[in-house]
């Protein structure tokens, strides 16, 4: 395997968790019906991929304005993804054991991002 350089992104603690949250929602989703494939399937891994492509897009801007921004939109495709996989769960497509893995994943990325968020926003309005 190639050795990935560390990118700064990749430093992130809010990032690695949803890397991680990333892979946990791609294997769980493997076993989603086939029918599912263009549409459940797709659409929350889609929403996933873009919380963290997000915070390294915002984080790669470099600016406060724009880091907020990315990072609400991350915020908002957390929300989309624990909703799909709400409903995917419902469903019945993988087990409660699986889902209150993904909650807990789900709830540590949240509060980093709103911790993240907060420290961006008030490091922002401080005066020099």
């Amino acid at each position: 395997m190639v050795e990935k350089e560390e990118k700064a992104f990749r430093k992130l603690l809010v990032w690695k968790r949803a890397h991680e949250l990333t892979l946990m929602i791609y294997k769980i989703t493997e076993t989603f019906p086939k029918h599912e494939l263009f549409a459940l399937t797709n659409q929350v891994r889609r929403s996933v991929v873009s919380v963290e492509a997000n915070i390294a897009e915002g984080y790669a801007l470099g600016t406060a304005p724009n880091y907020l921004r990315h990072l609400n939109i991350s915020i908002g495709s957390l929300a989309e993804t624990e909703c799909h996989l709400e409903i995917a769960h419902d469903l019945g497509y993988f087990s409660d054991s699986s889902y209150e893995s993904l909650a807990g994943k789900f709830r540590e990325v949240g509060y980093l991002l709103s911790r993240l968020k907060a420290s961006i926003e008030h490091n922002n309005h401080q005066k020099p």
